[in-house]
């Protein structure tokens, strides 16, 4: 691939800001939008069992738009829109709701906007053509799970005759694998999560059928993906825009060229980098979010994009041996200013949320490391905030006494 020569160069400051906009962190969030506009604006919101404070698809729109409350961000996902009426004539059946959202494989399982759904044919078309993974699926399986969900609705997979054999999480059911793979090749559905269980039903029935039909080669999948990154990214390096919805490199490189963002040089990162063109428009004004991170959010998600836009190291420690981790098991980034300032390791005993480990990066960090603590409790109905542990413990005291005060 040969890449344009930029005409476009950019401080390190400018792509910062630029990328915390493309994120929502930075300027008003539009709140007439709310949940959703935050999915849309995103493109991908990342799932996962994890639930400390909440889980991190709750966390997202926690972290943009404050405390919303969780119910509200669940409904917003998974409810359905009913189509207004065209006409003040004699009512008639009402036609089928719209769905406003999906789960599929994004970045990782992400819930995703429903209008993407054509977007993502190429990669339903390469689980078709790939080789099974190594799960048993016994004859005729398949085909009855599709009969059940065809005659009997949206169900989760206990519903369908059990999710596992044995109680090892691995070790699923014939009916788990039939009705995953009929979800990875596009004929089933996960319509919403339900106590954390998939609940399945089949695509001709919960995607509309101007989205179902609207089968996109492999080129046009990728470009239109690639294109939502640069947005969402706000500007990025290749393997930052190939990340965002888990493409290969290869295939960034054949539609980059044509797929709307343009090249441009960034200080300090020492590869070529693209932009959104929109992002390039107006220099990045605003208020920033003072908020805890989910470790799965896609401001920070892609580790070495993290310590190259911040200056800051971040790891997922929850599947680290406890004697080995560093920072705790579910250590959440504090963004603050613009700037990452340090970090939390929650947990929740009551109404006491816990800090069980602390860093701060200095002093300065103090007012807004505890701001995010003392909003993130109140956002889970805990009333104390009580701190365990400070990695400088020399900040330990100026820190609850901080706490102290804005608790009152």
């Amino acid at each position: 691939m040969t890449t344009p020569r930029p005409t476009t160069e950019l401080t390190a400051d400018e792509a910062r800001r630029i990328a915390l906009r493309a994120q929502g962190f930075l300027g008003a969030p539009d709140r007439r939008s709310g949940v959703r506009g935050i999915l849309r604006h995103l493109g991908a919101v990342q799932l996962d069992t994890i639930s400390v404070l909440a889980r991190s698809h709750e966390l997202i729109p926690y972290a943009r738009l404050g405390a919303v409350g969780r119910k509200t961000i669940e409904t917003a996902y998974w409810t359905t829109a009913s189509p207004e009426p065209t006409t003040a004539a004699a009512p008639t059946a009402a036609p089928p709701a719209d769905p406003h959202a999906f789960e599929y494989w994004s970045h990782a399982a992400c819930i995703l906007p429903i209008e993407e759904w054509p977007h993502f044919a190429f990669r339903r078309r390469a689980y078709r053509n790939r080789p099974h993974w190594n799960h048993e699926l016994p004859d005729g399986t398949y085909a009855q799970v599709i009969k059940q969900l065809r005659t009997e609705g949206p169900l989760t997979a206990t519903d369908l005759g059990g999710a596992k054999r044995t109680s090892d999480w691995w070790d699923w059911s014939g009916t788990k694998v039939a009705v995953e793979r009929a979800l990875m090749y596009g004929e089933v559905v996960c319509v919403k999560r339900r106590g954390w269980k998939r609940v399945y039903d089949l695509a001709e029935r919960a995607i509309p059928d101007t989205l179902l039909h609207d089968e996109l080669d492999d080129t046009e999948c990728v470009r239109r993906l690639v294109r939502l990154a640069g947005q969402s990214l706000g500007v990025g390096t290749r393997a930052d825009i190939a990340d965002y919805h888990r493409l290969k490199g290869e295939q960034v490189d054949a539609v980059i060229a044509d797929s709307g963002l343009v090249p441009v040089t960034v200080e300090g990162w020492g590869k070529p980098a693209w932009a959104d063109p929109a992002a390039l428009e107006t220099p990045p004004r605003g208020r920033h979010r003072t908020t805890l991170l989910s470790p799965f959010d896609s401001l920070i998600w892609e580790r070495a994009r993290t310590e190259r836009i911040f200056g800051f190291t971040h790891r997922l420690e929850a599947y680290v041996p406890k004697q080995k981790r560093v920072h705790g098991y579910f250590a959440m980034p504090v963004l603050s200013g613009g700037r990452l300032v340090g970090r939390v390791d929650p947990a929740r005993e009551g109404r006491t949320l816990v800090a069980k480990q602390v860093m701060l990066n200095g002093p300065k960090a103090l007012p807004a490391v505890a701001q995010a603590l003392v909003e993130a409790a109140s956002w889970v109905d805990c009333t104390d905030v009580r701190v365990e542990r400070v990695d400088a413990p020399d900040l330990r005291e100026p820190l609850a006494k901080e706490l102290s005060r804005i608790l009152g």
